[in-house]
């Protein structure tokens, strides 16, 4: 059976081509903006049309299997979807915003030496309406409303969006078109390993996500060794391509660097990322590691990102992300479907 969720309003035109073209309008707003979880509730409908919806189609939400929470307040979702396999979502709750971190795809074919996530492979890519699914389960467990509350959403979770970039572009129209979910473009970010031709392809939609891109190393070697599919898309290459792409008057790029102790962290590093980013309109946002079982890395300890911060902050906008739900394994990088009794005590080098 079909699925209504990631259909826009010409989707469901051509679904329903006997019907007046209001009623494709009606079920969309039904769908995102009224959030409705029942077809038959659908308001303004016909029986007949409702019967229709419910003959033909399914909603298309994921099923909730499982919710950890974290005492700082961060959930993890594992969310099952129609054929049985599952994906994760993180709501992280904030005093001025909330951030609902949503998986792209099944499992990550990019194979990040510091991310648990690798270690599953990819298992296929996520749909329109399995990456909206996500926003909508989260949004709803949560009473989030984007006419009530700034919410940020972030394609975080499992997966290289860009390798699913046409799913990921129409999951993003329907976010952030006001009569779909209402969460505005500025809002929706993207992070990327580096793809350059989807970059590219990305910088030339007209409606589109933010773009963060993973950057982890300072010179070309460091990251090839930690990223491995750096190895077709350089680092040079990568750098190019940021220059030329087309940010909006309000925009910046982001450069996420996870701090791998005794790796890429020194003050010799720190200086390098400035070298490599320094005429770029961007920030860079820095990651303790996020460590789990598997992983042949350290977290760094406090005082030495804070140097590394203090380095790079001179000449670029730094800042240091405070690891959310990290003993639930909701954390940047660790994100593997672990049930509870897979969660393996996580504690942090000092």
């Amino acid at each position: 059976m079909e699925s209504l969720l990631g259909m826009e309003v010409a989707d469901l035109q051509q679904a329903f081509p006997l019907e007046p073209a209001y009623r494709a309008r009606q079920i969309y707003q039904a769908l995102y903006h009224l959030r409705r979880t029942e077809s038959d509730t659908f308001p303004g409908l016909p029986k007949s049309l409702k019967t229709e919806l419910h003959t033909r189609f399914e909603l298309g939400y994921p099923k909730q299997i499982n919710r950890f929470e974290s005492v700082d307040g961060t959930r993890r979702y594992l969310l099952g979807l129609s054929d049985g396999r599952t994906v994760e979502a993180v709501f992280m709750p904030e005093e001025a915003r909330d951030t609902i971190c949503i998986s792209s795809q099944v499992g990550c074919p990019v194979d990040c030496k510091f991310c648990l996530t690798a270690l599953m492979g990819l298992e296929r890519n996520l749909t329109a309406g399995e990456i909206v699914g996500q926003v909508l389960h989260v949004a709803n467990d949560n009473n989030l409303w984007a006419n009530a509350r700034r919410i940020n959403i972030v394609m975080m979770g499992m997966g290289e969006p860009l390798l699913n970039l046409p799913n990921v572009l129409k999951a993003t129209r329907i976010l952030s078109d006001q009569d779909g979910v209402g969460i505005v473009q500025r809002r929706i970010t993207v992070s990327t390993s580096g793809i350059i031709p989807r970059i590219e392809e990305m910088g030339k939609a007209t409606v589109r996500p933010k773009l963060a891109i993973s950057l982890n190393a300072s010179n070309e070697q460091q990251r090839q060794e930690l990223m491995p599919i750096t190895r077709k898309w350089r680092l040079k290459d990568l750098l190019d391509a940021c220059r030329v792409y087309p940010l909006r008057p309000w925009e910046h790029l982001t450069f996420e660097y996870v701090l791998l102790r005794g790796v890429n962290d020194s003050d010799a590093d720190a200086r390098r990322v400035i070298n490599l980013l320094g005429q770029l309109r961007c920030k860079v946002n820095l990651i303790a590691l996020n460590p789990g079982p598997g992983i042949p890395f350290d977290t760094p300890s406090e005082e030495r990102v804070a140097s590394f911060q203090s380095i790079v902050r001179r000449v670029i906008p730094c800042f240091i992300r405070k690891p959310r739900g990290r003993e639930i394994y909701a954390a940047c990088g660790q994100l593997k479907r672990m049930s509870a009794g897979e969660l393996v005590p996580v504690t942090a080098a000092s």
